[in-house]
């Protein structure tokens, strides 16, 4: 009888076990409906099928990165289905906080990628994987006034207002155009990262600027829309362009003159590192607080080069 007994709890402590190492590994994007964020998830299914073990991942985003509330949503339901670990691109730095919190009480790790959340709030997870998003504006405004001169009027087309990468990104752009030229800044217009919406802001934009040296597109969605307004209106090649991500149809842009350069974020690098990271704090390993996932400026001069084709899709 000894003998069953210490059987049966070897058998119980070995499934225990087992289960504490099987789980599901919730992603969530800012939305489903972009190529960028489905390229992460590539990289996220990569990882996943490299060292997940035993555990499973879900996908997911709302249809719109301007609904944060959804968002916040899909957190809260991971937290109380009792995920393993959340890997997660907040759409606003604050509203995600208290849903961030929420999965630090239950114990369950949080990877933060592609956008910061607001200041305070760095307990709640442990590690943030993204692009230096001012970094890469910077980047995107050298390439700017490499093109242009340091005299003239350029404009910004934003995506959501507020969002930690628009901060970084669209601040580090306009910070540098400042200390950098003389240039007069147009904007910044935001799409609520809606490509109908650029396409028709940026038509507006043109229309209203005849002078306009140059544009700079400061997502996937709205880079394609700036794309697409600047052929529309016949001021492709004429107007210097800087778009950001590189989807297909921004690779395109540049290969056609649309596009001057597209400042491309390593996405597929953020889904693969985001969850190795949550792996690891799931194992209790040590993380690094901080990740770069890195920035490659893309022409037509490399676009065929191996650093630029590592990071496109």
């Amino acid at each position: 009888m000894k003998k069953l007994a210490a059987a049966l709890l070897t058998s119980v402590i070995a499934l225990t076990a087992f289960s504490a190492q099987a789980g599901e590994i919730a992603v969530i994007v800012k939305t489903v409906n972009s190529t960028f964020w489905q390229n992460v998830q590539k990289g996220a299914d990569a990882a996943m099928k490299a060292g997940g073990g035993s555990n499973t991942m879900t996908f997911q985003g709302p249809a719109a990165e301007s609904a944060i509330a959804d968002q916040v949503n899909m957190v809260e339901n991971a937290v109380n289905r009792k995920v393993s670990g959340i890997v997660l691109a907040p759409s606003d730095p604050d509203a995600l906080v208290p849903a961030v919190k929420k999965a630090w009480e239950a114990r369950i790790p949080v990877i933060i990628v592609d956008s910061l959340l607001a200041k305070g709030s760095e307990q709640y997870y442990q590690s943030f994987l993204a692009t230096d998003n001012k970094k890469a504006g910077e980047l995107a405004a050298k390439a700017l006034i490499d093109k242009v001169g340091k005299e003239g009027k350029i404009a910004v087309m934003s995506y959501v207002a507020g969002a930690g990468s628009e901060i970084g990104r669209v601040g580090g752009f306009t910070d540098y155009i400042k200390a950098n030229s003389k240039l007069t800044i147009v904007g910044p217009f935001y799409s609520q990262s809606q490509m109908a919406t650029a396409l028709n802001q940026t038509t507006d934009v043109l229309a209203a600027n005849s002078d306009l040296k140059g544009i700079f597109g400061a997502n996937e969605p709205t880079a394609i829309g700036m794309g697409r307004a600047l052929k529309q209106s016949g001021k492709a090649g004429k107007v210097v362009a800087i778009g950001f991500d590189g989807n297909q149809d921004l690779q395109e842009f540049v290969k056609d003159g649309t596009l001057t350069a597209i400042a491309v974020q390593g996405s597929f690098q953020m889904g693969e590192l985001g969850v190795k990271t949550v792996l690891q704090s799931i194992n209790k390993e040590k993380v690094e607080k901080f990740v770069d996932t890195g920035v490659v400026v893309v022409t037509k001069d490399n676009i065929d080069k191996p650093e630029a084709k590592n990071v496109l899709y």
